[in-house]
């Protein structure tokens, strides 16, 4: 089938607000040894997205530094790391036979070949990603999904959200019937954390805020503690027996008051700092009952093909709350940092 040799493309010339956010025309990139072409059907947003743009990451001992996710990143360049489409050509040693077939894209950069690799780039930052028409992959990050129910859009919502989930549910090691608190939960990642550890046969526990809490209660929770209030109480009283599991995408304050409500081998998992990057929490409550905190950043190639399986089947159905063309990227940037809506935004080439 005939490609295109010119596409649209929304780029990033610099770190800084929305008016660094350029639509051009650029030329279709050629898939190298080994790598596919794919035409994008949808990309997701992610908050990674904004934070690239706006450098937000920090560096090592310069945590107020602008940088992108692992580091400085090249300018310009195409965000946009969620990407389902149809591979649309293959480059040398890849077999023809793949051209027409419905993938997802895993959109890690990992460091090493094993299943246990971990992530240390991410498509739309350290390369190029799919805020375009068109996007090159490694063949090995490519995903067949032809036989999945899920729509286009919802394949979309799941590499970052659902991969950030399923890693931190993996790397916390939630098994069926535990009990499971979520943070930030009407989020992308929040969402499918509850999804996730709903369908893993935990008890789930999230906090949420006010027209937000039927959404979440929807999406599997057994019960929304509001976040508006005292949430240490509240979740002592809908889970008097502790928690085995933390799932937290906010950090700041929660961790200090969270801790204290673990059960005896509790493990608190951090993805995200919505809520501010300096923790601060009594040691005591950690050591005296063999509490662990654990860092988990995205998935490793073993988690992301659980998740796959998971949409091959429709296990999961992501929430999409709303589509934008390509050319409103900065206004779907600003409609994801409101924080009004209930699931992922997605935007359709």
């Amino acid at each position: 089938m005939g490609v295109a040799t010119t596409m649209r493309a929304v780029r990033i010339t610099a770190h800084g607000g929305p008016e660094v956010i350029e639509l051009a025309t650029v030329p279709v990139p050629a898939p190298g040894a080994g790598e596919v072409l794919v035409e994008v059907a949808a990309v997701a947003l992610n908050n990674t997205d904004v934070w690239t743009r706006q450098g937000a990451y920090g560096l090592p001992g310069d945590p107020e530094a602008l940088s992108g996710w692992r580091g400085p990143i090249g300018f310009p360049r195409i965000q946009g790391a969620d990407v389902s489409g149809r591979i649309a050509a293959v480059g040398a040693g890849v077999d023809e036979g793949l051209v027409g077939r419905r993938v997802v894209v895993d959109p890690a950069v990992y460091d090493g070949e094993g299943p246990d690799a971990n992530p240390v780039g991410l498509m739309g930052s350290e390369r190029d990603g799919g805020y375009a028409e068109y996007v090159t992959a490694p063949e090995e990050r490519i995903h067949d999904v032809t036989e999945s129910p899920l729509t286009d859009d919802q394949l979309a919502a799941l590499p970052i959200a659902y991969g950030t989930a399923l890693g931190m549910i993996e790397r916390g090691r939630l098994r069926e019937g535990e009990t499971a608190l979520v943070s930030g939960a009407s989020g992308g990642v929040g969402l499918a954390l509850v999804q996730i550890a709903r369908a893993r046969g935990a008890k789930v526990v999230a906090i949420s805020s006010g027209p937000k809490i039927d959404a979440v209660r929807e999406a599997g929770a057994h019960e929304v503690v509001d976040r508006g209030r005292d949430i240490a109480g509240q979740v002592r009283a809908a889970a008097p027996e502790g928690i085995d599991v933390a799932l937290d995408v906010v950090a700041g304050e929660l961790v200090g008051e969270g801790l204290p409500l673990l059960r005896e081998g509790g493990r608190w998992v951090i993805a995200g700092a919505l809520g501010g990057y300096g923790v601060a929490f009594d040691v005591r409550r950690l050591y005296l009952h063999n509490a662990q905190v654990i860092g988990s950043a995205m998935h490793t190639p073993t988690h992301f093909a659980l998740l796959m399986d998971l949409a091959r089947q429709g296990g999961i159905r992501p929430v999409v709350a709303a589509t934008f063309p390509l050319e409103q990227a900065a206004r779907a940037q600003e409609e994801l940092t409101r924080r009004d809506h209930v699931g992922k935004i997605v935007m359709c080439p």
